[in-house]
Formats: C-alpha cells, structure tokens, sequence
C-alpha cells in the first residue's frame, strides 16, 4: 500500500462516497488509489464546481465532501468551491497535489504556496509527508466535522502519494463535545417572553445541523409565535404552517421588515449572522440569540441573551418552556402572508421569472430537490418557493458565488438519485458553467436545469437603476434561439407558461440532463428584488 491507497482507504472508512475533479500528472497516483475503491472520481469541467459538489454532498450528508485539485491555478479555481463550504458551513476535504518534496520551495512551472492560499478559507491547512500522511488525515476528519463543519485543505507532494504507506489507517479522532447553553439563558428568556407582547422566532444557518429542528415546532406552537427564516433554513419547518411569515432579507424583502417592525422581541434560534447581519434589520428590539456559536457584539445590537453551544439540546429546553400569552393573531400573519404572496407576483404584462416559479413548484413534487444559483432569481424563488421539506432547497448564501446552482443540483442528484431535481440558473451563472452538461451527460444524471433568460445581469442592473446610476456593464446581449443541444444535451425553449409545463414533463420523462431555457422578461424584478 502506497500513502495515496492508505489516503483512499481512510476516506472509505469515513464513509465518502465520491471525489470531485480535473486530472493532472501530480493528481495520477490519487486517481489510480481511487480507482481500486468504492469511492468515484468524478470528473467535472472545472476544480471550482468541484468544491461547489463537494460543499453540497457534506452539507446534505454530514459525511465530508470531497474535491481534489493539481497545484497552482488548479489550487486557485478550487479555492472558490472551497470558500463556499467555508461561509455556507459545510465539512470537505479538499486536497491540492502538488510537486516532489525536494522542490516545494523552488520557483518551478505552476507551484505557488498552497498554504498561504487556503488558509483564509480553511479550519487548517495540513502537508502530507512521508511517515506522517495517516494522523493528519484523521485530523482533518474530525476537524471538518468538529462544529461549526467547515472545509479542511491538505497537500499532498506528488512523490509522497506514490511512496511506500509506513501507517497503519486510522479512524477519525474523537470529536469535542459540545457545551451546553447554560439553562439560565432559558429562565432569562422566560422573563422576556412574559413581558414580550410580540416576540418573533428567526431561524438560520445553523439550524440545518441539528437532528432535531423538527421539535422547535413544538416551541412555535406552545408560544403561538410566527417566525421567518433565511435562505439557508427554508424547509426546516414547514413552510405550509399558519405562523410562517416569510424569508429575511429577500425578494419582498420591505414586505418582511415591516412585519419584523411589528414585532417587540427577536428570538433567533439557529441564525448565523454569515446569511445576513442583525445590524441591517432588528433596529433597535433586542435580540436572543441561541446557536451553535454566540454572536458577535456590536454597539448597535442590544442582546440579552446570547449563548452558544449545543443547539439540539437548546431546541429541547425550548420546546419544554410553558406558554406566554402574546397579541399576534392567525388572522395578522394570514393577511401578512397574503399581501407578500401577490407583491411577489407583479402584473407585467409579459413571461416573467415568477411565472417560471409557481410552474415549477406545481410540478415538482414535495420530495424534490430545488438547487439555485446568484443573481436576481435568488431573492424571487428564496421568497416565493414554498417547501415544508428540508434539503428540498439548496443554495449558497454565506458565499453567495455564481457558478453555485448546477454543480449543487448535479451533488444532489449523487446523494439522491430517488428524487427528482431541477436547477434553475440566470444566462449570467450558465455561461459560467454550462460545461458542466458534459459532466451531467456522461453520468446520465437526469436533472433539468432551467435556464431564465432576460439577456441581462440582471441583479446588477437593478442595483444601478435603484443607485440612480447608469446601467452599464450588465447587458448579455439579446438572446438567440434555443439550439437543438448543447454539448449533446437536449434543450427546449419556452416564451410562456404554457409551454414551460409541456417542456417540464417532457425533461422529467428524459433519461439524462436536459435544458429548458425560459425566455423571461426581467423588469418584474425591479419590484420584487428591491422594493423599497
């Protein structure tokens, strides 16, 4: 057994399933390791998908995700993938091969210095040697699991992979426990619930990590207190329920302040200020904050509490506190929910982004996977997309990179093969990663994705038109008809709803990707994506 076979063999043991990458001579010996195992090397178009699917299998299966790069810009375009499970708190091991020992500090063809260039974005960034591949390797397991989860790097010479294994493998070291959050946070919180006559629960982030986020329902009801979510969280309580109001920070985004402004009390269970600061809407009610972390203190928030640690533990003892009577009504958030669901869905006249929503969520089923991408489509499906399922919905917020939605949708499809799942992209996020189709062609994953159209940034856009400033930079050009196929893969273009639907069951019922590119007219986002 050589160190890349005893590398391959610690990764089974962990439980990874797939590895994500490009080839390269320093890559070889890993590859040839991955070829005698369980463990599929899957081939993208580019390192940066790479760790965008190795983000999205360890956030969807708590089992680190895994990308593999060459060294030098193989590094650099990996580390944007990287980054993603860095701010959007997903375990991956990411591993950069790279060249002999005897010349990792000369100035040679492609070698820059791995460490530097991780470490920003990394829990630790680890080298591999000879007599020391085995511990690291554990290390790093545990670390990318250790919460918060995040990504891990290691560096791997090519001579040290192909040399001799003189270790045995070793299993993951023990995780920390986590500390629980003190149980007088919960008789504070009493207080402030008894004196609250509006106390509002927000969820986040963190809350997608917890076994049991199913149980702070039984907080919600006990209190009869509605709550609003961000990106990150939707699906983690249902989204059908009477006291759901709305998506933080989105589309609407006017519609949900002036429901927060409504409220005298924020209890936020699970929130990573990573998706969204408390600075730009909590004003000036104070705040609780119960996560997997404490928050950061600002001059400008008043927390009373804030405590970090065991977030299972904390759902629990919240789910146990009595009922405080409050003057929220059914009827309010009802009404709430009723304005924000029309504003979300402007008269224009034209085949618009919203149109291409509701079509989709009619014909997807409430076990299929949603994965979306950057720009102005986020804010529209964040807040108009209903899901009561979690991992139905899955996006980059933290991060926030274009280039997200296909290589998510593709992960997904790998970890679920049982499910339908569709992707939706703006022309912007396709161009980035159209390539990855071959990816999707060659491993008959059936995943449409659904390409909205309008020829425009059209984000960018907005934000110029909203700073009264010239829209320039932006324009993608008019679209062209839809070819019959790009690289092989089937595609469909649609004007209307009409034939949206017959073009969704006609990739539904296909046996590999597909691409339906929804030619919309963008100007409703100008009322949506920033609306006040």
């Amino acid at each position: 057994m050589n160190n890349a076979e005893l590398i391959v063999r610690m990764l089974e043991g962990a439980g990874v399933r797939w590895a994500f990458g490009v080839p390269s001579g320093p890559v070889l010996p890993l590859i040839e390791a991955l070829r005698e195992s369980r463990i599929a090397y899957v081939l993208t178009a580019s390192e940066t998908s790479a760790g965008f699917m190795a983000t999205t299998v360890g956030a969807m299966t708590g089992v680190p995700g895994v990308c593999i790069s060459t060294l030098g810009p193989g590094a650099t375009n990996l580390a944007t993938g990287v980054g993603a499970a860095w701010l959007d708190r997903a375990p991956v091991i990411a591993i950069t091969c790279n060249v002999p020992v005897h010349i990792l500090e000369r100035r040679v063809q492609m070698r820059i210095d791995h460490h530097s260039l991780f470490a920003p974005l990394t829990k630790a960034t680890l080298a591999l040697r000879s007599g020391n591949v085995a511990r690291p390797l554990s290390q790093a397991l545990t670390l990318a699991l250790t919460e918060p989860p995040g990504p891990v790097h290691l560096d791997l010479p090519e001579d040290v992979a192909q040399e001799p294994a003189t270790e045995d493998p070793m299993t993951p070291l023990p995780r920390f426990s986590l500390t629980p959050v003190p149980p007088d946070a919960f008789d504070d919180l009493q207080t402030l619930l008894a004196a609250s006559r509006r106390p509002l629960l927000v969820t986040g982030l963190d809350l997608t990590r917890a076994k049991n986020h199913r149980r702070l329902l039984d907080f919600v009801e006990t209190q009869r207190m509605p709550w609003i979510t961000t990106m990150h969280a939707k699906g983690f309580q249902p989204e059908s329920h009477p006291l759901y109001a709305g998506v933080l920070g989105r589309a609407r985004r006017s519609d949900v302040q002036h429901f927060v402004d409504n409220a005298d009390l924020v209890v936020a269970v699970g929130y990573d200020p990573v998706e969204i600061n408390y600075e730009e809407w909590v004003g000036d009610r104070p705040v609780v904050h119960i996560g997997a972390e404490v928050a950061e203190m600002s001059r400008e928030l008043l927390l009373p509490i804030n405590a970090g640690g065991d977030l299972e533990g904390a759902i629990d003892a919240l789910a146990a506190l009595p009922a405080f009577e409050n003057d929220w009504t059914f009827a309010e958030v009802e009404e709430h929910r009723r304005t924000l669901d029309a504003n979300l869905r402007p008269e224009t006249g034209a085949f618009s982004p919203h149109e291409v929503i509701d079509v989709l969520r009619e014909r997807l089923p409430a076990d299929g996977i949603l994965a979306y991408d950057v720009g102005a489509h986020t804010h529209q499906i964040a807040s108009q997309w209903r899901t009561d399922e979690p991992w139905t919905c899955i996006s980059t917020n933290g991060w926030s990179s274009m280039g997200f939605g296909m290589p998510a949708a593709y992960a997904a499809k790998l970890v679920h093969p049982e499910k339908p799942v569709v992707a939706v992209v703006g022309d912007g996020c396709f161009a980035m990663t159209a390539g990855e189709l071959t990816m999707a062609r060659r491993l008959a994953l059936s995943v449409p994705v659904i390409v909205l159209n309008d020829g425009w940034l059209s984000l960018i856009k907005v934000k110029q038109q909203h700073r009264e400033l010239g829209v320039s930079g932006v324009r993608l050009g008019e679209p062209p008809p839809s070819p019959e196929h790009y690289f092989g893969v089937p595609v469909r273009g649609v004007r209307d709803a009409g034939q949206l639907g017959s073009a969704f069951d006609w990739a539904f019922a296909q046996d590999g990707p597909t691409v339906i590119e929804a030619f919309v007219d963008g100007e409703s986002y100008g009322k949506t994506v920033y609306d006040s």
